[in-house]
């Protein structure tokens, strides 16, 4: 499946003007705007300066240092009065190659950032896609309410009328006007519903959104998709999720051969100048200066055991992850199948509400007639018109149920 083509129109009213926007330009900017995505955006930039302080330690250390001494008298070793400067510069040239590990560790570390960060992003933009159906839905639920309440509204009117000529009696008028009032209630909810999905739309895109300027013209063409199969093999190579589990337990396995290390000996050199004078101010008259070189090789043969624990705290997290990873793969691919037979029975739920629609539709047109020929009853006419209604009812809800499984594929193979 190509990358899906989101091109609903939506028109926001920015800055005082109005602005025609497609679904695309909704998500880029909830994408801008929202906290959520800052939020890991600074993740990913403390993954950056993790990686920075594991390479450090590849730079050599310099160090200066000033120690001025007061005694209460000299001595044969020791002016009562005296300073020390040094400057040394360290080295470590083996350290068991654990900088070489912790640096691999912080770049796979930062790599799962991003695609955390990546995941984020596909789902703000399936929220934003929802929300969007959300109000399409609400529109043309309130669009049903209007058609109903104004056909009762016409039957009323035509009820009077008889009742005023005597054609009909008065319980038959007033069971019009409860059904009129009961669609009129209605409408008043669905208006309601509507302006809570236009709310939380601006929620989404942290922006406005004008519900007058709404178009919705690319939900008359139904999506297409192809076999459920292919769409397995993208989700398990795209997937941020599942990627980003791939790199964090590779991150664990490199942190196990950096606590390895640690049972390594250490090989450090030091170059140092230090400068003793009796004075404070490094001017005295007696003055001894040293160059020193150092090469030193370390090695501890116990710290209570804490070398094998880390490395076994490693190897357990490495575990953990591969788990997670196991469990997150058998859930999507479930989750994958589960969209793909909801999206099948949409789908054919979508034709038979199209069917029961026409059906409904000339069931009403002939109680009409037959009604004012006087061959049907008041409630045979009010059912008809509650089976129109019904019937338009699951169309709405049969064709929202399908783009909104669309929506969810789409993001379940990183399609956004």
């Amino acid at each position: 499946m190509k990358t899906i083509n989101c091109a609903i129109a939506l028109f926001l009213f920015l800055a005082g003007g109005a602005q025609a926007a497609t679904l695309a330009e909704l998500q880029q900017q909830a994408l801008q705007n929202r906290n959520l995505v800052k939020k890991y955006e600074a993740a990913l930039d403390i993954g950056k300066k993790d990686e920075s302080l594991a390479k450090s330690r590849l730079y050599p250390s310099l160090d200066i240092s000033y120690t001025g001494n007061a005694l209460d008298e000299s001595s044969a070793f020791e002016d009562s009065e005296n300073s020390v400067a040094v400057g040394s510069i360290t080295w470590n040239l083996f350290s068991g190659f654990q900088d070489r590990y912790n640096i691999q560790s912080a770049q796979l570390s930062r790599t799962a950032d991003a695609l955390k960060l990546a995941g984020i992003r596909q789902d703000i933009q399936l929220n934003v896609a929802l929300r969007y159906l959300t109000a399409y839905t609400s529109k043309a639920s309130l669009q049903v309410a209007r058609d109903s309440c104004a056909t009762l509204r016409k039957i009323h009117a035509d009820a009077e009328n008889r009742y005023n000529v005597g054609l009909i009696k008065k319980n038959e008028l007033l069971r019009f006007k409860v059904d009129l009032d009961n669609a009129v209630i209605t409408e008043k909810k669905a208006q309601a519903e509507l302006d809570k999905s236009i709310r939380l739309l601006r929620r989404e895109i942290d922006g406005e959104v004008d519900a007058g300027q709404l178009t919705f013209s690319e939900f008359d063409q139904l999506p297409s998709l192809g076999e459920s199969s292919d769409f397995e093999a993208r989700m398990l190579q795209n997937r941020s999720e599942l990627r980003a589990l791939q790199e964090l337990a590779a991150a664990a396995n490199i942190r196990i051969k950096a606590a390895y290390g640690a049972m390594l000996p250490r090989l450090d050199i030091t170059g140092s100048y230090r400068k003793y004078t009796d004075d404070f101010d490094l001017s005295g008259n007696t003055a001894d200066e040293e160059l020193r070189t150092q090469l030193t090789l370390s090695m501890n043969l116990f710290d209570g055991f804490g070398k094998y624990h880390r490395v076994g705290k490693a190897k357990r997290l490495e575990d953990s992850l591969r788990c997670d990873l196991a469990e997150l793969e058998s859930d999507l691919k479930a989750q994958l199948q589960n969209l793909f037979l909801d999206y099948g029975v949409s789908a054919e739920n979508i034709g038979v509400a199209q069917s029961s629609i026409e059906l409904a539709e000339e069931n009403l047109r002939i109680t009409r007639l037959s009604y004012r020929e006087g061959l049907e009853k008041e409630s045979d006419l009010l059912d008809a018109i509650t089976s129109l209604s019904r019937a338009q009812y699951n169309f709405v809800s049969a064709k929202s149920e399908l783009f909104a499984n669309y929506f969810k594929i789409t993001r379940a193979v990183e399609g956004f």
